[in-house]
């Protein structure tokens, strides 16, 4: 270890994450002080990392936080996630900061302090390439002075921010690919909250727990939109047919249009979604070069909908990965059977159930048969704790079922996963 440079000690440290650790570590010798001095890049201080964070008074705590910092020269990834241990000076995390935002690429910040702390003012106009803010607020966002020119990735967790400060930070970061929206809070002037988002360059987003009544984005170079646990009137997406990836978890949407231009889409996932399927359908029945297919505890809006397995071997050729989950209701089975075209591309397919009847082992059979190139199958299903002796017995029927189509399809790697 004597013979190591310092750059590659610096490395090392940098790998441990935890500054504890850091601290320690270079406790060893005076060259690994000095690869912590001069070559350390990556520091991190997580109050769930270490019990005792919690046991030192604030004040302490900043004192600590402040000479590590202070004694590392070249920062390029700062992580100061400390939400549940009480507030600190703003004075003191501004002089992190300013100490640090020259070199700094990445920070991910999570510090409640008294006043807030203005990241926009203090990092702006740095070399800042990804921004993880959390349990923050922004207000009165300038994007000719607060501007990120090298920002890529943004994520604001529970932030406070107005639908036209949003905006404008888009507005701010002229490079932006990335960005997450996690439980914000929207300061709306008006009854009806809005939010209109515009960026050229955004490549990837993803909205969790937001309450919306319109929500449109217009983003010409999108390739992933995943929305989870929301509550929306509308979503309307613009762009010039860039999607790849489209996933919708538990939401709630009156209208979602994803825009007519969907050529290359290559992922759909659908799951906990009550859904107009001729309106969706028609929404993704053009998108040729689909490769994944989720539709999982879907609810439909029309009872006698049937999502026609004919319809999905025809339009989405290239598809390889098929995943639905069983519905029978009112003996209405939603993923018909129906016509003889198969899916030739399919290799994995995930099947499942929320209440299992005697009928879907015969429906697992003939997606085999429609699917005669597949590798690798996997079951999902629900058993409940305390079951009936006619639950016992369907389970009973199923694996027996299921011993037998795997000797006929040996060639299938076959998996369960029940809950």
């Amino acid at each position: 270890m004597e013979h190591l440079p310092v750059e590659v000690i610096g490395n090392i440290l940098s790998r441990l994450g935890g500054a504890r650790d850091v601290v320690i570590a270079s406790a060893t010798c005076r060259k690994w002080r000095e690869a912590c001095r001069k070559h350390l890049h990556t520091l991190a201080f997580n109050s769930n990392d270490w019990p005792a964070y919690h046991d030192i008074t604030p004040r302490r705590l900043e004192i600590l936080i402040t000479q590590t910092i202070f004694q590392t020269t070249g920062l390029q990834g700062l992580s100061i996630l400390m939400d549940d241990v009480a507030e600190f000076s703003a004075s003191t995390v501004i002089a992190w900061l300013m100490y640090t935002r020259e070199t700094l690429r990445r920070l991910f910040y999570n510090v409640r302090t008294s006043p807030n702390v203005n990241i926009l003012d203090i990092c702006g106009r740095q070399k800042l390439e990804m921004l993880e803010l959390a349990h923050n607020s922004i207000t009165g966002v300038e994007p000719n002075f607060q501007r990120f020119p090298c920002l890529k990735s943004l994520s604001l967790s529970h932030v406070s921010i107005s639908a036209l400060d949003l905006n404008l930070l888009l507005t701010a970061c002229p490079k932006l690919e990335s960005l997450e929206l996690i439980n914000p809070e929207i300061a709306m002037s008006d009854a009806q909250v809005t939010v209109e988002l515009s960026s050229p360059t955004l490549k990837s987003i993803y909205v969790e727990a937001i309450s919306l009544d319109k929500f449109m984005l217009e983003a010409d170079s999108i390739e992933r939109l995943h929305l989870r646990d929301c509550a929306l009137e509308l979503f309307e997406l613009i762009g010039k047919g860039t999607l790849k990836h489209f996933k919708i978890d538990d939401v709630s949407v009156i209208h979602l249009d994803i825009g007519e231009t969907v050529d290359n889409l290559e992922v759909v996932d659908v799951s906990n979604f009550t859904i107009i399927w001729p309106k969706f359908y028609q929404m993704i029945s053009r998108s040729s070069k689909l490769r994944k297919l989720r539709l999982w505890d879907v609810a439909f809006d029309d009872e006698d909908e049937v999502v026609d397995l004919e319809t999905i071997a025809v339009c989405f050729p290239q598809l390889n990965h098929l995943s639905l989950s069983y519905e029978l209701r009112d003996g209405v089975m939603h993923y018909g059977l129906q016509g003889s075209s198969k899916l030739e591309n399919v290799t994995v397919l995930e099947l499942g159930w929320t209440v299992i009847n005697d009928l879907f082992s015969h429906w697992v059979e003939e997606l085999l048969r429609r699917c005669p190139n597949v590798k690798k199958m996997i079951i999902f299903g629900v058993v409940s704790e305390a079951k009936s002796h006619e639950e016992c017995q369907i389970l009973a029927n199923f694996t027996s079922c299921m011993v037998q189509l795997m000797r006929k399809y040996m060639h299938v790697e076959v998996q369960f996963e029940y809950e």
